[in-house]
Order: C-alpha cells, then sequence, then structure tokens
C-alpha cells in the first residue's frame, strides 16, 4: 500500500505553500514569493489558489488510488493456474471425460428415466446455463424444488456416467 506521506498531495497539504513536483525536482511558491510576482494579489487570493491546489491534489491522489487498486503484478502470474498452458495429456483427458459426459446425459434424456420436469430442468440448466434461483422464478416455484429435482436428474446421470 502506497505511503499516504509520501504522496503529492500530502506534499501540498502541509506545506506553507504551493507545491509543484517535477521529473527533475520540487518547487514550492510561498506566501512571500507569489506577493512578490503578483502585485495586485492578496492574502486572500493566495489562500483561495493554496486551497484550489489542496483539492486538485486531493482528486489526483483519490484517482491514483482508485486504479492501483486494480493494478495486478504480473510477477510469477506464469506458474499460476489460469495462465499456465496445461499439458497435453491432461487436455486430452479432459476432453475425453467431456464426451463422457455429454453421451452419459444423452442417454439421460432420451432414457425416459426423467420425468419431464426433470428433464425440462436439467436442459435449462446444465445446457441454457440457468441458475435454479432463474428456473425457479421461470416456472413460480421455490428454489429448492428446483434444485431438488436436479440433484435427483444428477443422480441418474452418475448412474449413466459409470456405465
Amino acid at each position: 500500500m502506497k505511503n499516504y506521506t509520501d504522496s503529492d498531495y500530502a506534499l501540498n497539504k502541509y506545506s506553507e505553500g504551493i507545491v509543484y513536483k517535477f521529473a527533475d525536482g520540487i518547487v514550492e511558491v510561498t506566501l512571500a514569493d507569489y506577493l512578490r510576482d503578483n502585485p495586485g494579489k492578496t492574502e486572500e487570493d493566495f489562500a483561495r489558489l493554496k486551497a484550489l491546489s489542496d483539492e486538485i491534489y486531493h482528486q489526483q491522489d483519490r484517482q491514483a488510488q482508485r486504479t492501483c487498486r486494480l493494478d495486478v503484478s504480473i510477477h510469477g502470474l506464469e506458474e499460476t493456474y489460469f495462465i499456465a498452458t496445461p499439458a497435453i495429456d491432461t487436455e486430452l483427458i479432459q476432453k475425453y471425460e467431456a464426451d463422457r459426459a455429454a453421451e452419459a446425459a444423452y442417454h439421460l434424456l432420451h432414457s425416459g428415466k426423467l420425468t419431464e420436469i426433470q428433464k425440462r430442468r436439467f436442459i435449462q440448466h446444465f445446457f441454457q446455463g440457468l441458475s435454479t434461483r432463474q428456473i425457479a422464478n421461470l416456472e413460480g416455484v421455490h428454489q429448492r424444488a428446483v434444485w431438488d429435482s436436479l440433484m435427483w436428474a444428477e443422480k441418474k446421470l452418475k448412474k449413466f456416467y459409470k456405465e
């Protein structure tokens, strides 16, 4: 986490003058400098300018905090599960298992072992990607009823999968 006291905002806020930070250094404009360079201005003008400067730095600091929290270091990311390329044998096994599961689902749907309600909910959930809550809302029933129905259909699917 960023140290607050090292921020441009804190540097400007806790300074007597207005601070400008550049790549090659820091420049501070004090009240005396401001009045000397701007003969028609007053201390109130400097105070308003200082307050505006503080507000601008504060907004920049808040924006930086919002965006830097979203930054993710890529160091070591190549070793994570999501980035690493799976081994070819792992891909083949996953494809084989997915094919077997799809075949078992096809046989289950055409076996007559599911009720019409189970069949409809099974298709909506596993093939169309609807949640149990969405299915319950569509049918006007409790979510638990949909969940129970899908649980029984899944148990029947596991029997077909083992065969």
